[in-house]
């Protein structure tokens, strides 16, 4: 039998009928909130605001993205906040006061992040703690480490001119926008491609090629719409490329790699899992290293934004809204069901409401509700997917 015969119906929908709703709930809550916030204060769709709200989403959602690895496992990491403000800090001392080159003083930091998360790991596999208590604990534990390591003075600056600085700090030029977005479509078109070449000669249910061709024309779009914007302002920061490169580094990892599989296979059913031969400990010890190492990295991109460090890094809300991100871009809480995708679609969907109220002078205590209801809109959204495919 041909593959292509096994898909009768149109692609959307036969996803949708087994159940699996994806990210379309959070792209139309996307356009929903561009279509209410643009109609009530025509500078929301800017191109200074949208470069501002590129900013704005780097940082979280690289911690985001770092809470995605965990929660696929069903797993929860609490401290991902306060282990970001200790690994900045931990960057900005030795940069600062011991003279440590840019470049290895964030590599320290990054070092730094995956032997917390090695440690949070091992706590849960070896002492067979559960990870809310590991993390709780850590949040505590690495936030007074923290305030510790800052007690003197409480704020340590950066060069403001210096590299760590200048990484919030730098636009793209067109030409080099330009050919990102090429690149971006080209990979993700040619990857596609070939997973749907190789699922056709194992004789498995593939996708339909025009869905392909319109998923990487529909890319193309929407790059190219952004880098135009964001050109008529200061053009497209280096921090959202930064990002944008981790999302779509990890989602490649996730789809097309053993481990990516075997993270899947964990949070799905970790006693099947450990039945089919799959090292259950290692993969659990790897997903929180590689979520502490990613929440190391969203506190540098905020001390680069910030440049500088303070007792507040990595504290308020923080946590909080690098979960809410992961879960309303469509990450399962149950393990099992994510994206890499979930930490760009979440954060977006979280700063746009925050840049939207704050244009048009919205308290604060709205927007935590409105986030709060949209994230658990997200949940329910969730549970009643696991349910079952839809009748």
């Amino acid at each position: 039998m041909n593959p292509d015969t096994t898909l009768r119906t149109p692609y959307p929908m036969k996803v949708l009928k087994r159940g699996d709703i994806g990210a379309w709930p959070v792209v139309g809550a996307l356009v929903a909130i561009a279509i209410i916030f643009s109609t009530l204060n025509d500078r929301f769709l800017s191109a200074q605001n949208l470069t501002t709200l590129a900013l704005q989403m780097a940082a979280t959602g690289t911690i985001a993205l770092g809470i995605i690895m965990v929660l696929l496992l069903g797993e929860i990491d609490l401290s991902a906040g306060s282990v970001s403000g200790l690994c900045a800090t931990v960057m900005t001392i030795v940069n600062v006061k011991q003279g440590w080159h840019p470049l290895a003083s964030i590599g320290l930091a990054l070092v730094a992040g995956a032997a917390i998360g090695l440690l949070h790991g091992l706590m849960l596999t070896r002492l067979r703690m559960p990870s809310f208590v590991v993390t709780l604990a850590g949040l505590m534990g690495w936030q007074g480490l923290l305030l510790y390591l800052l007690r003197e003075g409480g704020t340590i600056n950066l060069p403001f001119t210096g590299f760590i600085s200048k990484l919030s700090d730098t636009w793209l030029p067109g030409w080099l926008s330009w050919l990102v977005v090429a690149g971006l479509v080209l990979g993700s078109g040619g990857v596609s491609l070939l997973n749907r070449v190789q699922r056709s000669r194992a004789g498995l249910p593939v996708t339909p090629a025009w869905w392909l061709g319109a998923r990487s024309a529909g890319l193309a779009v929407l790059l190219g719409a952004g880098v135009l914007i964001m050109s008529a302002d200061r053009g497209v920061p280096l921090l959202l490329v930064i990002f944008g490169t981790l999302v779509v580094g990890f989602d490649l990892m996730l789809r097309h790699t053993a481990f990516g599989r075997h993270v899947y296979a964990v949070g799905g059913n970790a006693e099947a899992a450990r039945r089919a031969g799959i090292n259950v400990t290692r993969i659990r010890v790897l997903a929180f290293m590689l979520g502490s190492t990613l929440a190391a990295a969203g506190g540098i991109l905020a001390a680069s934004r910030l440049s500088a460090v303070n007792q507040q890094s990595g504290g308020s809300d923080v946590l909080l809204m690098a979960i809410a991100a992961a879960v309303i871009g469509g990450t399962s809480l149950f393990g099992g069901r994510g994206r890499a995708y979930a930490a760009l679609l979440g954060v977006l969907v979280i700063q746009s409401i925050t840049s939207g109220m704050f244009l048009l002078s919205v308290d604060s205590s709205v927007r935590l509700m409105v986030t709060a209801a949209v994230l658990a809109l997200a949940v329910a959204i969730d549970s009643l997917a696991r349910k079952g495919p839809v009748r």
